[in-house]
């Protein structure tokens, strides 16, 4: 029996998707193996796996229908980036505050 994946990876001006068939009890790796990306697109050595969107090794097993996606090293961490945008742009006051009745 084989399995239908599909190998993904996108980055800024690139994307590419293979199907591939691989071996019942294949794992990550042999689907990446398969499609050949890695090779055609001189991917690093450190990148990430995930199936469906979520994390993934290389010698996780497939199932028939897995869409294994090749992911890129984050770039910058998005709640620092958040934390220096909000500090930058303080939110303005929606109303005034009451002095406390003695």
């Amino acid at each position: 029996m084989t399995l239908a994946i599909v190998v993904a990876y996108a980055a800024p001006g690139t994307e590419a998707i293979v199907r591939v068939s691989v071996a019942n009890g294949a794992t990550v790796a042999d689907a990446v193996a398969a499609s050949g990306l890695r090779e055609r697109l001189a991917l690093p050595d450190g990148i990430a796996y995930a199936i469906h969107g979520q994390a993934a090794t290389a010698g996780t097993p497939l199932a028939d229908g897995d869409r294994v996606e090749l992911t890129r090293p984050l770039v910058a961490d998005a709640k620092a980036v958040r934390r220096a945008h909000a500090a930058g742009n303080p939110r303005p006051r929606t109303h005034k505050i009451k002095p406390r009745q003695p």
